[in-house]
């Protein structure tokens, strides 16, 4: 059966991985003064938000979800192709991408009865989504039916998919209020930095760090710490380091990530490097630097 993925772009792949995996992005939308909004990566490159969040510090930036239309006008050329259409969106706990995308599926389903979509909540966001895209798209190139496909990102991708991450300061997150519980861990003394874990669809501090060094070596150890409960072969995984601003940084802790499970683990998967879109960095902030991890669908 021909069918093609399609994901919001919170799962932030860039032009070259939608192109190389055929990856359809539907954008979110991104304004700094809460009247004009852009498609995030289509009409505004995500180095200029990341620009303009470093020179204006105190304008928090907004975002919008993609409209029931957006998700109409994706979906209806597929359907009339005779394609079938897997949609991954992110957590329903960060915004209702997911919604829209179900209610733009009842409504063409309506009027094309013989439409085959399936609409996930991934659980996820950013780079463990992305991840998880990647790995759909492979499976779809290496000949698997959209059944087996649909199964592993409604399945196992959803129960190994983790982000450990953490943030240069706390203002974002008490700004954007959704994720203000983490905020509260650190919020008594400012200078503390959050460790966060991104599990289920939820979340949830981790610990605290007093300084920016320690925190990437404490999720660093979120990251030894997960195989060291699971048991699992972290070659089994396929991992993505994301990052805000600053990608010096990133290719330097990527380095660190693989120096550490080279030595402890004689290895892992492998690891993209990812810069973290509009729709998370409104809040997280613009150093915002973490890891995110899936098991891929051949070694479940």
């Amino acid at each position: 059966m021909d069918f093609q993925i399609i994901s919001d772009s919170s799962c932030d792949l860039d032009m070259e991985l939608r192109e190389k995996y055929n990856i359809q992005v539907v954008p979110f939308y991104i304004s700094f003064d809460g009247e004009k909004y852009y498609k995030e990566r289509e009409e505004i490159d995500i180095r200029e938000v990341y620009q303009r969040m470093v020179d204006e510090p105190k304008n928090y930036p907004m975002t919008s979800l993609p409209s029931v239309q957006n998700y109409i006008d994706a979906f209806t050329p597929h359907v009339e192709a005779g394609r079938a259409i897997i949609c991954m969106c992110l957590t329903t706990s960060l915004s209702g991408s997911y919604n829209s995308a179900c209610n733009a599926m009842e409504i063409i389903c309506e009027e094309h009865p013989d439409a085959k979509i399936t609409v996930i909540n991934s659980l996820s966001a950013t780079v463990s989504q992305g991840v998880a895209i990647i790995e759909a798209a492979r499976m779809q190139q290496e000949g698997k039916t959209y059944e087996e496909v649909v199964a592993y990102l409604d399945g196992e991708s959803k129960s190994t998919s983790r982000i450990f991450f953490t943030v240069g300061n706390t203002d974002y997150l008490k700004h954007g209020g959704r994720i203000g519980k983490v905020a509260a861990v650190a919020s008594s003394v400012l200078s503390l930095k959050p460790l966060i874990t991104l599990k289920d669809g939820e979340i949830s501090a981790s610990s605290v760090a007093r300084s920016r060094k320690k925190s990437l070596v404490m999720t660093l150890d979120l990251v030894r710490n997960y195989f060291k409960e699971t048991g699992d072969n972290p070659k089994d995984y396929l991992y993505a380091v994301g990052f805000g601003y600053d990608k010096d940084e990133a290719v330097e802790f990527k380095k660190q990530f693989e120096d550490m499970m080279n030595t402890e683990f004689g290895g892992a998967g492998e690891t993209l490097l990812f810069q973290i879109g509009a729709t998370i960095c409104v809040h997280t902030g613009p150093y915002a630097i973490g890891l995110g991890l899936i098991k891929k669908h051949d070694c479940i």
